[in-house]
């Protein structure tokens, strides 16, 4: 069982910042490409970001210039860095799992995180 492990969620006004960060066990780290989703109430899992192994970076055209994925290799953990945050990013913020290339699509991961609440007030 490959657990991930998701921090850094809160509240925070418009325009604020919110870094997430999701441990990974080393050899998921090592040998699959990361991703980052999130889910509002009532709405589908959303794809936001994602990082291949190699350090290659895939964003949602609608998140590009304000969130920004990374990889920490020293500790085996992604970060989401968003910034300049809107009410309508309030969702659950799930890292995952896939050996899929640039994958965007949730059903291409086979291992979740349980999620780290991120809520932007008005």
């Amino acid at each position: 069982q490959v657990q991930l492990v998701e921090s850094g969620g809160g509240l925070v006004q418009a325009g604020g910042s919110l870094r997430l960060s999701c441990v990974v066990p080393e050899y998921t780290f090592n040998n699959y490409n990361m991703g980052w989703f999130r889910q509002a109430p009532g709405k589908a899992r959303e794809f936001a970001a994602a990082i291949n192994w190699n350090g290659a970076t895939y964003y949602a055209e609608i998140l590009k210039g304000r969130f920004t994925i990374s990889r920490d290799n020293a500790k085996n953990t992604v970060v989401l860095q968003m910034n300049s945050l809107k009410p309508e990013d309030t969702a659950v913020y799930y890292c995952a799992a896939s050996r899929v290339f640039g994958a965007t699509n949730p059903t291409q991961y086979p291992y979740w995180g349980q999620g780290t609440q991120v809520t932007v007030s008005s």
